[in-house]
């Protein structure tokens, strides 16, 4: 251990990941589907999967992990935009939308555990 607070170390990274998170939104800017919150999505998966599979240290996963990727990701968004789609009557971009957002991550997370393992 660094001797630091665990919650310090947390919160840094915290705060990086939400400033990456709103600069991620104003990159992407999309009419029809949330690419936004399908990128950070996707990228948080990976990048937490790679530190877990990696056995990066405890705290880099606070760091990181818990840190920049939980407040770089967002289920909360990803559930809003998709029922806001649905009930507008995009359903199609709903369904793309949650059915991308799950199939982007569950391959980020198949990608990390490739290039960590070497296979």
């Amino acid at each position: 251990m660094t001797g630091i607070d665990p919650a310090h170390i947390v919160g840094t990274g915290g705060a990086l990941g939400a400033l990456l998170r709103y600069l991620v939104g104003q990159w992407i800017d999309a009419e029809s589907l949330p690419l936004g919150t399908i990128t950070v999505n996707v990228v948080g998966s990976f990048v937490l999967a790679a530190l877990v599979f990696a056995g990066s240290s405890h705290e880099l996963v606070l760091l990181l992990g818990t840190g920049a990727c939980g407040s770089f990701t967002t289920f909360s968004s990803f559930s809003f935009e998709t029922v806001r789609l649905w009930e507008t009557g995009d359903r199609r971009w709903a369904l793309l939308n949650a059915v991308g957002t799950f199939v982007g991550a569950g391959g980020a997370i198949g990608l990390a555990w490739l290039l960590v393992h070497g296979v």
